[in-house]
C-alpha cells in the first residue's frame, strides 16, 4: 500500500528571503506594481491554493536589497517547512529567493516577535557596470576610523527626527542603536548598524551624514549636533536606495535568523 499522505494543517512558517530589490517597488504589496510582499503571496497561493498575507521582519524602500528578510506566514498545507521552501522556490522569480524555512510557534510575527534588525550599507569609489544596482558609487575621503570617530554619537538610545523622512514615524522617533561600524574590504566599504528599530529612511540618512561630518573635518561633534537637532535639515540628503540591504533579524531564543547571511554582500 502507498503511504499516507501527511494530513492538512494549519502552521505558521517564518522564511528567511533574499531579494535584489532592483526590479521591485519595495516589500510592501501595492496595486498594479511589482513588490517583494506581493510575489511571496502569490506564490504562496500557487503552492497552497489560497489567498495568504505574508509579514515582514522590516519594509525595505524601492531599490533597497536583502541578504537576510524574515517573513511570516500562517497556512493551511501538508508541507513541512523544508518541502515548502523547495515549493516555493520553484515558483518564484529569480530575483527573490527563500534561503531558510522553519516552522515557527503560533502567534510568531516577523516584525513584531523582533527584537532587532542589521542593515548594511555599501559604497564602491568609482562606478561600476557590476554593481551600479547594489551600491553606491562615490569616492570617500575620510580613514575608516575617522568615519567610526564621527559615527560614535549614533550609538544608545536617541531621538532620530533628524535622520528621519517627513511625514514618517513622528510619534515614535526613539531608537535604540546597539552597532554602528565603518569597514573596508574587498574594494568596497561597508557601514553595519543594528538597532532596535529603525525610522523610515534612517540609514540612508545617516550614511552621508557621517561621510560629510568625517571628511569635512566636524566629526563626532557635527553628527552629536545634528542629531540632537531633531530636524531634518540638519542631516545631509539620503543616499541612493540600492546601496542598502537588510541583513538579518534577531529574535528572543533564536538568536539572528537567517543564519550565516553576513558575508552574502561584501
Amino acid at each position: 500500500m502507498p503511504p499516507e499522505r501527511p494530513a492538512t494543517r494549519e502552521a505558521t512558517f517564518r522564511l528567511g528571503v533574499e531579494y535584489d530589490g532592483s526590479g521591485f517597488r519595495g516589500w510592501q504589496v501595492q496595486p498594479r506594481v511589482r513588490t517583494v510582499q506581493g510575489e511571496l503571496e502569490a506564490a504562496l497561493r500557487r503552492v497552497t491554493g489560497r489567498a495568504v498575507r505574508v509579514a515582514g521582519a522590516g519594509r525595505t524602500d524601492t531599490g533597497c536589497h536583502a541578504a537576510g528578510q524574515v517573513a511570516s506566514v500562517t497556512v493551511a498545507t501538508r508541507l513541512d517547512a523544508g518541502r515548502l521552501r523547495a515549493a516555493l522556490n520553484a515558483h518564484l522569480p529569480p530575483d527573490v529567493r527563500i534561503v531558510e524555512a522553519a516552522e515557527a510557534e503560533p502567534g510568531f510575527h516577523a516584525r513584531f516577535s523582533a527584537s532587532r534588525r542589521a542593515y548594511r550599507y555599501l559604497l564602491v569609489p568609482r562606478p561600476t557596470a557590476l554593481r551600479r544596482c547594489l551600491a553606491w558609487a562615490r569616492p570617500i575621503r575620510a580613514s575608516v576610523a575617522a568615519l567610526n570617530e564621527a559615527g560614535r554619537p549614533l550609538l544608545g538610545r536617541h531621538d532620530f527626527t533628524t535622520f528621519s523622512k517627513q511625514g514618517g514615524e513622528a510619534d515614535e522617533p526613539f531608537c535604540t542603536v546597539s552597532r554602528a561600524r565603518w569597514t573596508r574590504g574587498a574594494g568596497a566599504t561597508r557601514f553595519d548598524i543594528e538597532a532596535d528599530r529603525f525610522l523610515y529612511s534612517m540609514v540612508r540618512r545617516i550614511v552621508p551624514t557621517v561621510l560629510r561630518a568625517a571628511e569635512d573635518g566636524g566629526g563626532s561633534r557635527a553628527v552629536r549636533a545634528a542629531l540632537e537637532a531633531r530636524d531634518r535639515r540638519a542631516a545631509a540628503a539620503p543616499a541612493p536606495a540600492q546601496g542598502l540591504y537588510l541583513m538579518r533579524v534577531r529574535y528572543p531564543r533564536l538568536g539572528w535568523l537567517p543564519r550565516e547571511r553576513m558575508n552574502v554582500v561584501a
